[in-house]
């Protein structure tokens, strides 16, 4: 094993400053925000327009990027090497304040962005819900019986607010987003969002909003209205699947796609997850609620809300909580 990849790899968020977002990243998990508004944190990243650098150990000041292309399977493993891409990390993990609602959008399968992004993957997406508030909602798909033509029709009419379907959510929800799902964060939400390594996105519908210069802002009709499935499963949010139940350890699957896995796990007071990175996969492990360790190559503190990579080889690794923790588990199936 490389010493360099034996312990998790923690990193300095990227951080992106939409007129969407808010202050809650600071509000509610201390985080130290420059003046503004802070939309999203990309809290572990290898996409070429705002990687992550690691901030703990030996590889402090290494870019993901840059381990990707060092280290290859050693850091992702071969069945994510396989499965999700060579050549680049395959998921990103990033948190969203919406304190606006998000633009109406969709996002393109791999098949449609190799062909009309050249450098992008497609965009699969899920949200994990920490925080909303009491009326808070979703759009996820169109109502029922709306086609192409009747979506159409709504934009030369300017209202597609109409014809969108809702989802109400609450804190500890989870949504799966497939690509090609018309789509939007709402106002009052704060969300994990665990997905591919892409920033493909066909922006459908603004609100009639105005950016920063006065302007519109730029709309994708075209490639939106190439994108969306119009299939699409009605709106609802993840009904999770119980795994294990084992001293103090409860586990359930969140989702299994062919772009990752993600499971919840929650450690009672005093109870410890132990697992084993043997180079099938990394692990990304985030604390949503409560305190945990790492351990492995030592001892690391995972606090709320916060990351940790585990390198594919990281060999047998425990995570433990003296209070209880609430923890996201991604890594390539």
């Amino acid at each position: 094993m490389s010493d360099r990849l034996s312990y998790p790899l923690f990193f300095e968020p990227q951080l992106r400053h939409y007129i969407w977002g808010g202050r809650n990243l600071e509000i509610l998990y201390g985080r130290q925000l420059p003046p503004g508004r802070t939309a999203e944190s990309w809290e572990i990243s290898g996409h070429r327009d705002a990687p992550t650098v690691v901030a703990n150990g030996p590889l402090t000041g290494e870019s993901l990027i840059t381990l990707v292309a060092r280290m290859g399977k050693d850091l992702v493993g071969w069945r994510a090497e396989g499965s999700c891409g060579a050549g680049s990390f395959p998921l990103l993990v990033k948190l969203l304040d919406a304190q606006q609602d998000l633009s109406v959008q969709v996002h393109p399968d791999d098949d449609y962005a190799l062909t009309h992004e050249p450098g992008e993957r497609g965009k699969v997406e899920t949200w994990y819900v920490l925080s909303a508030g009491a009326d808070a909602r979703l759009v996820y798909g169109l109502r029922p019986g709306i086609d192409r033509s009747a979506l159409a029709g709504a934009l030369e009419r300017g209202s597609v607010a109409d014809v969108l379907a809702y989802l109400p959510v609450k804190p500890g929800d989870c949504v799966h987003v497939p690509a090609g799902t018309l789509h939007a964060i709402m106002a009052g939400t704060v969300v994990v969002e665990v997905q591919q390594t892409s920033d493909a996105t066909y922006r459908l519908f603004d609100w009639g909003r105005l950016g920063h210069d006065g302007r519109p802002r730029e709309v994708h009709i075209d490639k939106a209205l190439a994108t969306i499935r119009w299939d699409s499963l009605a709106p609802g949010t993840v009904v999770p699947r119980p795994l294990d139940t084992d001293n103090g350890v409860r586990q359930w699957e969140l989702v299994r796609c062919p772009q990752y896995n993600l499971d919840k796990i929650e450690l009672s007071p005093g109870a410890a997850f132990d697992g084993h990175c043997s180079g099938e996969t990394f692990e990304i492990w985030g604390c949503v609620e409560g305190e945990a360790t790492v351990s492995a190559g030592g001892e690391w503190e995972l606090a709320a809300v916060r990351f940790a990579l585990l390198p594919a080889i990281v060999g047998r690794y425990r995570i433990s909580s003296g209070s209880g923790a609430t923890l996201l588990r991604a890594y390539c199936g």
